[in-house]
């Protein structure tokens, strides 16, 4: 038999709350239930990972197990062998793998990832329900580890974000971007954080991306404020003096790809990949 772990777990006013829901052949068999004051989103997701499997090893007729979740990179933790902040809970995770696996050679277990916004019925079901489960709680309750360090890197941010929009830390000449809701990307560490996410593991594309945001970049616009008596012409021949807003817009050298969602981050990185010239050294004459 198969157990279908549904599993998710949300944050609301420092309180997490992680959920469960357990189906065998097709029908629903169970379901848990946990609350936890002042953790990270990591540590709940983990733990109804944790709740879901612990059930499930519970019934000897199960030879399959499927955790069905939003957060993979969660799930990845399980098996993660250096030094991290989680070892407790994946161990005991792989205590009762362990089991599980030594009732026979024939079982297994999967890990389904399965985006919120796909809204599928099984996993949908139980993000509604995390969501708009509310716990008051009665008492006080200390801090875990990590959701420490979450506050003293929120506060962090919080400086940096206030020192880089009110001084001139910024530049002039900084292109502001937005997300995919339209608002202007703030740094994050969360998730792969705001851009590094989108760019990968490219250090070219990396290093391009950088040249372009701050504008410090082999461009005419750029060179003129350090060779005065330069011809500083676009090779298009179609403005005087090659500069971002014309690569990015009008030049007819580059792919046009740049649509009007010019503010979009995507739509920037799909420009520069597809255009890896374009704020290159090596189109840096002209």
């Amino acid at each position: 038999m198969v157990a279908l772990v549904a599993s998710d777990a949300s944050i609301k006013n420092n309180v997490a709350t992680s959920i469960a829901h357990i189906h065998m052949a097709d029908k629903p068999l169970m379901k848990t239930i946990h609350h936890a004051i002042n953790v990270t989103s990591t540590e709940a997701e983990l733990f109804t990972i944790k709740c879901g499997i612990n059930q499930s090893i519970c019934f000897n007729n199960i030879s399959k197990i499927v955790i069905i979740t939003d957060s993979i990179y969660v799930a990845w933790r399980i098996k993660d062998s250096s030094s991290h902040s989680f070892q407790t809970m994946s161990a005991a995770i792989l205590l009762d793998l362990c089991d599980f696996f030594n009732r026979s050679n024939d079982n297994s277990i999967e890990f389904w990832e399965c985006p919120s916004y796909l809204k599928w019925a099984l996993h949908n079901k139980v993000n509604k329900e995390t969501k708009f489960f509310n716990f008051m709680p009665l008492f006080l309750c200390k801090n875990s580890w990590d959701f420490s360090k979450k506050i003293e890197s929120n506060d962090i941010i919080k400086y940096w974000k206030m020192t880089f929009q009110a001084s001139e830390l910024k530049g002039n000449h900084f292109l502001d971007l937005l997300d995919s809701d339209n608002k202007i990307i703030e740094p994050t560490y969360a998730k792969g954080g705001s851009w590094l996410k989108l760019i990968g593991y490219l250090n070219l594309l990396c290093a391009c991306t950088i040249r372009a945001i701050t504008n410090h970049a082999p461009i005419s616009k750029y060179r003129l404020r350090f060779f005065l008596r330069e011809e500083f012409r676009c090779p298009c021949s179609h403005y005087p003096i090659k500069s971002r807003c014309h690569i990015l817009h009008d030049c007819v050298r580059f792919n046009g790809y740049w649509n009007p969602k010019r503010d979009s981050f995507s739509h920037f990185i799909m420009f520069l990949v597809l255009n890896p010239n374009a704020f290159s050294f090596c189109d840096s004459v002209g």
